[in-house]
């Protein structure tokens, strides 16, 4: 099966994407900014504590496995990679849009929505 990711979209981008898979907060906390924000089910954290904080609550209540469908790069050091999440989740499943905004090889932002 081919790449759905082209080859412009930035390693960082990637990376967040399988350490996701491993659950390894330390690791994709420091792919973030500083003060990068995360905006996910309609709530922005700012700063790298709110984000740890995200991604040992929120992100961990539930189980479920990433399935990339797609990506672009949408200019100005913004990119979107489209995934379907299936899991224990109300609904099972779930289509998102994944956009970051990246900076020096970090995350700025991350905004997570439908």
């Amino acid at each position: 099966m081919p790449n759905p990711i082209p080859d412009n979209v930035p390693q960082i981008v990637m990376r967040y994407f399988a350490l996701d898979a491993d659950h390894d907060v330390d690791a994709i906390v420091a792919l973030f900014t500083e003060d990068a924000t995360v905006t996910d089910e309609g709530e922005t954290r700012r700063g790298i504590d709110a984000i740890r904080a995200w991604r040992t609550g929120p992100a961990a209540e539930y189980e479920y496995a990433t399935t990339i469908t797609g990506g672009e790069d949408r200019g100005e050091c913004q990119f979107r990679v489209t995934a379907r999440l299936v899991g224990n989740f109300p609904g099972g499943t779930a289509d998102l849009n994944f956009d970051f905004t990246v900076e020096n090889d970090h995350i700025r932002a991350l905004k997570i929505a439908p």
